[in-house]
């Protein structure tokens, strides 16, 4: 036994390759990170439980994979004395985990898939980097590269990858997958070029690389890092029916091997909607982990591009309202056939147009006597919307799932700048306007479109809450939540998305133990200074699947 670290109160050991801690409070415990406890306790001065009360100086205590009890510290003592595992939080803040309601494993997976091109050059050490890698890969199979840095590739022969490679398909995408490296084999069987390498056009090559020995491994660093991030749910695009990966996901719950709870949703793209699909899935997936609740499509593009629909003209294209027409037609018919069916559907929109088409399309779908959707569908993304339509939506009791982080990938100005030369006027006010959408009683969530983003909670505080993008500069704060909004967004909300609000998102007795710890007193703390907290603890189903104390 090698004692490797020694912090305060916390002792660290490698005993036969398995990490211990020890906790020293008056008693001592050991404890096995992997296993649930008999009886854990957190205490913190900061307990956020998501159910409407303040965060409060408590306990969380957890029996097996259930919360058994949540309540002020004075309460706290019959719980420590009877506990195999006590951890002393100070003000670092406990809430339920986190929950990532627009993910997408196949854009994560393209990050590490193949050749790692991060110091690769040139086209001829591109092809050694590849034929490396081809050594490995499964015969027959295509072969791929990440990180492809096309601002300082060197080309020196145009017809080098073809001809290395007539009849094999090979893609080597950049970091953020917009464009990519590829032969004309490729091109040829997959139908799609590097102008348009976009998650909806990939499916096919999606489609094999699902495949891949290994991709089961590679699931398993998905949930890791979501794990260190404190996410303990996400809601999961599917393209089509999976393309034989739902096996995968059946295999790991079966092993007890998920530390992450997924909903599935399925996104047609190489085909239309598949409603036998989804009831298949539906019989199939009964478990704790793993679930299927319905269906998600993109309508509109962005603003920037022109590409979304707007209700008013764009100031750059006069007279028009966007330039890419919307499939409308297959969406209403889409629509209506899932919620015939009992199933949601969420719709991607990001201009005022399109999100006005969809509220008028939702309410043209199953209500209750009181006018509230049967069926949980949402809209997704919203980056410019009406204020008057958010009110009609939350009047039908609809979920929106806004990208809280977005404003972290651009510099104030480029932002405005974007907005003047596309819209115009004061038309900027309605830009990201989740105040309204959270005022007007529509259950407001929290996705990334992950691999687009990662989700990093504070993040998320410090652009959805302050304002903030990535040089500092602030826009719209009137449009922002507050803290304890934004964290009941990315928990409570997000678990009613998922249809898990009755075992999830709240810290209550008799709910599952998801929880999360944030290393910093984001509520208290300037929010300049919140985007460097990080995720100190995440339990998943009682067990704990990441430790940063």
């Amino acid at each position: 036994m090698k004692l490797v670290q020694y912090l305060t109160c916390i002792i660290t050991l490698y005993y036969d390759n398995m990490r211990l801690e020890i906790l020293i409070q008056g008693k001592v415990w050991i404890m096995n990170m992997t296993e649930r406890q008999k009886c854990l306790v957190l205490l913190s001065k900061n307990v956020f439980t998501a159910a409407g009360q303040a965060p409060f100086d408590g306990f969380v205590a957890v029996e097996g994979n259930k919360i058994a009890a949540v309540g002020p510290r004075a309460q706290a003592d019959e719980w420590v004395n009877k506990a195999t595992q006590v951890l002393e939080l100070g003000d670092r803040v406990i809430t339920p985990g986190f929950v990532d309601v627009h993910t997408f494993f196949t854009g994560w997976a393209l990050l590490s898939l193949g050749a790692d091109f991060s110091n690769v050059k040139t086209d001829v050490q591109g092809v050694a980097a590849l034929k490396e890698y081809e050594k490995t890969a499964p015969a027959g199979t295509a072969l791929f590269g990440h990180n492809w840095q096309p601002d300082t590739f060197e080309v020196t022969d145009e017809a080098l990858l073809d001809n290395t490679w007539p009849d094999k398909p090979v893609v080597v995408f950049t970091a953020d997958r917009g464009n990519c490296w590829m032969n004309q084999a490729a091109k040829t069987r997959y139908g799609f070029g590097p102008e348009k390498c976009y998650a909806e056009m990939t499916w096919k090559m999606i489609r094999e690389y699902l495949q891949l020995p290994g991709m089961k491994e590679k699931y398993k660093e998905y949930m890791q890092m979501l794990n260190e991030r404190g996410v303990t749910t996400i809601k999961e695009m599917t393209f089509d029916t999976y393309y034989g990966f739902a096996g995968k996901m059946e295999e790991l719950e079966k092993e007890d091997a998920l530390t992450v709870r997924v909903s599935m949703m399925s996104q047609p793209v190489g085909e239309g909607i598949n409603i036998e699909h989804g009831k298949a899935m539906q019989k199939r997936f009964t478990g704790p982990f793993v679930s299927f609740s319905g269906y998600n499509r993109m309508t509109d593009r962005s603003i920037p591009s022109s590409m979304a629909e707007l209700i008013e003209p764009y100031k750059s294209h006069p007279g028009m309202t966007n330039t890419v027409p919307v499939e409308w037609d297959l969406i209403e018919k889409e629509t209506h056939l899932a919620d015939e069916n009992g199933f949601r559907y969420s719709l991607h929109c990001q201009g005022d147009g399109a999100i006005r088409h969809t509220v008028a399309l939702f309410d043209t779908c199953q209500k209750d006597e009181n006018g509230k959707l049967n069926n949980r569908h949402a809209i997704t993304d919203l980056e410019y919307s009406n204020p008057a339509d958010l009110e009609k939506f939350g009047a039908m009791g609809g979920i929106t799932e806004v990208y809280a982080q977005i404003q972290s990938l651009d510099h104030k100005q480029d932002v405005l700048d974007m907005i003047d030369t596309q819209l115009g006027g004061d038309r900027g006010k309605n830009y990201w306007n989740r105040r309204k959408m959270w005022d007007c009683g529509l259950t407001v969530t929290c996705g990334t479109d992950l691999p687009l983003l990662l989700p990093n909670i504070p993040e998320a505080i410090y652009c959805g809450v302050g304002g903030h993008f990535a040089d500092g500069g602030t826009y719209n704060e009137q449009n922002m939540l507050t803290v304890p909004e934004m964290l009941t967004a990315w928990t409570k909300n997000g678990q009613y998305n998922c249809y898990n609000e009755d075992r999830l998102g709240t810290l209550e007795a008799g709910k599952l133990a998801d929880i999360a710890v944030l290393d910093g007193d984001v509520f208290t703390m300037p929010n300049e200074q919140v985007k460097d907290v990080k995720v100190a603890l995440t339990i998943s189903d009682g067990r704990i699947v990441y430790s940063a104390l």
